[in-house]
């Protein structure tokens, strides 16, 4: 089980930041992406594997004028 913005998420062996993105259903062009507090860039986030127990933070980023 790992944590995805403070809720229950099954892990699985293998999951990816980006295999949490399409679960999730995040598709917001701007996010900011941590796991375990270490920032996650946007080109690693099909080759980042997600532990079991992590704690992994999506923030939205908004933009506008």
């Amino acid at each position: 089980m790992i944590q995805v913005n403070g809720d229950g998420m099954e892990w699985q062996d293998g999951l990816t930041v980006r295999g949490v993105l399409v679960y999730r259903n995040f598709r917001f062009p701007l996010l900011i992406i941590t796991v375990n507090g270490e920032l996650i860039q946007p080109k690693a986030y099909d080759t980042t594997l997600v532990p079991d127990e992590a704690e992994v933070q999506v923030i939205h980023l908004m933009s506008g004028g």
